[in-house]
């Protein structure tokens, strides 16, 4: 089955490491790009670059930024392939952010 990992991190987490270890933690994200049950993964530009987009009475309206005001940020997303929920689950908790301050959600992916 294949499960989306929705990585939600807490502004400036990343930024704030000392290089060495900011480098590290983009090696761990390179690392899980590289396993091969990941099919798919991407990284969003900055929160500060969204629009919202609504129809509402048949026009279409538009906001600068997020749907929504969170402490986390949606920042990127991986889709593996995994036996079960619990693989899937391990492989999130290998995200950085997860441990970040952030946080890591698993969702299966409807197949059609």
């Amino acid at each position: 089955m294949k499960y989306a990992l929705l990585i939600y991190s807490k502004p400036g987490s990343h930024e704030a490491l000392p290089e060495d270890e900011y480098k590290e933690v983009f090696g761990e994200y390179a690392a899980l790009v590289d396993d091969s049950r990941c099919i798919a993964s991407g990284q969003l530009q900055p929160v500060e670059t969204a629009t919202t987009v609504r129809v509402q009475d048949g026009r279409t309206l538009t906001t600068d930024g997020p749907f929504a005001d969170t402490k986390e940020v949606f920042g990127g997303y991986y889709v593996f392939e995994a036996d079960n929920l619990d693989e899937a689950i391990e492989l999130a908790g290998r995200i950085p952010a997860a441990r970040l301050g952030g946080a890591v959600e698993v969702r299966p992916v409807v197949e059609h």
